[in-house]
């Protein structure tokens, strides 16, 4: 059987220039890039050159990029070092996020807020079309304001945020807040040097861009002071404790060079994939496209189906060879309600249909025409079924 990937936002498929970077380093002998002797320095020279990549990437000076194990953990320093830092001087000091950030936000700030008394979370509502309500925003925006993080473009929307108005609003309210983002699911579209330069720090993950899991950057645009969340040994300017994976640097950085030097291009290619998908969908009866109005990554389509459930759906799917989501990738295949679409005042009957469709440069218009297919034949069987 073909198979048929659509769920790119989830992992896209590993990059075949990605995997021949990465092989001198995950065999034979590897230096440890903290050591002196030969190994070490081409181990140690190896990382530099990925980082000098990923800078670029991002449009900041090489210093600039601390190597994670992934987005998660580059949003959990971004957070808890930016928090652990403010709240050691007593005063009171709030996270802003929106309410539909993905659970490596969400979830550090309760955290943080749950463990010290003198720190709290402010959550910011979003409108119908999934975009942050900037009235919310500034309401909440205090000298207080310690960290505000809203991501450049969200996981299973893929509607884009608008990051210069949080940025004005950010400094205009609580000058002393640092602004973090999210790149996860934006970085294979938008040019992240402009975004960068509406934010402090920025969350990159390689296997979203082609690159190896387990493989992600923090980004700082300026000299951010932030506590180290892994101490121990002093690596990555002692903010990352622990003996860089230089397989996994390497990685990223063929990822993110292959997406800079193919983004116009796949940007257009994809888009016509968007917009052939979407018309194709929405003429199904009672298939709606999520935030029809709002601005979106090219390689998303968001849908609710009306009267099926999303499990149902994909597991038909599945049974013709397609693979797509529910909802963002760490909830895929747990029975849990969309909170982004929760945010947006979808109904939770119509949120039951969700499904997710994420696209990549190696998908085909004949692809997407036998998805449409597999779509109207699942909905149509579970709507027949009694």
């Amino acid at each position: 059987m073909s198979l048929y990937y659509f769920d790119h936002a989830a992992s896209a498929p590993r990059r075949e220039e990605v995997a021949a970077a990465m092989a001198p380093y995950q065999r034979g002998v590897i230096g440890n890039p903290s050591g002196t002797h030969r190994a070490a320095r081409l181990a140690r020279r190896a990382i530099e050159e990925a980082r000098e990549e990923v800078a670029a990437f991002v449009g900041v000076p090489a210093r600039g990029v601390i190597f994670t194990a992934g987005g998660t953990e580059s949003c959990a320093l971004a957070l808890g070092g930016v928090i652990h830092r403010r709240r050691l001087s007593g005063e009171h000091v709030e996270i802003v996020v929106s309410a539909i950030e993905h659970h490596a936000i969400l979830e550090n700030a309760e955290r943080l807020a749950e463990d010290f008394d003198n720190v709290a979370v402010r959550v910011v509502g979003v409108d119908a079309d999934g975009v942050v309500d900037m009235d919310a925003l500034n309401s909440v925006l205090s000298p207080a304001t310690a960290l505000v993080s809203v991501m450049t473009a969200n996981n299973e929307t893929g509607v884009i945020q608008p990051l210069h108005a949080v940025r004005e609003a950010v400094h205009t309210a609580a000058p002393r807040a640092v602004i973090h983002t999210d790149a996860v699911a934006a970085a294979p579209w938008l040019d992240l040097t402009e975004v960068a330069s509406d934010v402090d720090l920025l969350s990159l993950c390689a296997h979203k861009i082609g690159g190896p899991v387990n493989a992600g950057a923090l980004v700082q645009r300026g000299r951010i002071t932030l506590d180290a969340m892994v101490p121990g040994g002093g690596q990555e300017q002692g903010l990352r404790g622990g003996t860089v994976d230089v397989a996994a640097a390497v990685g990223l950085a063929a990822a993110v060079r292959l997406a800079r030097v193919e983004r116009e291009a796949n940007v257009r290619y994809v888009t016509s994939l968007q917009t052939r998908l979407a018309a194709g969908l929405s003429a199904l009866a009672d298939v709606e496209i999520t935030a029809p109005g709002a601005r979106k990554l090219p390689g998303h389509v968001h849908v609710t189906v009306g009267a099926v459930a999303s499990d149902e759906l994909l597991f038909l799917l599945d049974q013709d060879g397609v693979c797509a989501s529910a909802a963002s990738s760490c909830s895929s295949g747990a029975a849990v309600a969309s909170h982004v679409l929760a945010a947006m005042g979808v109904s939770a009957e119509r949120a039951r249909g969700a499904l997710r469709f994420t696209m990549g440069a190696e998908n085909t218009e004949a692809e997407v025409d036998f998805l449409v297919a597999a779509v109207e034949r699942a909905i149509d069987q579970l709507r027949t079924r009694f």
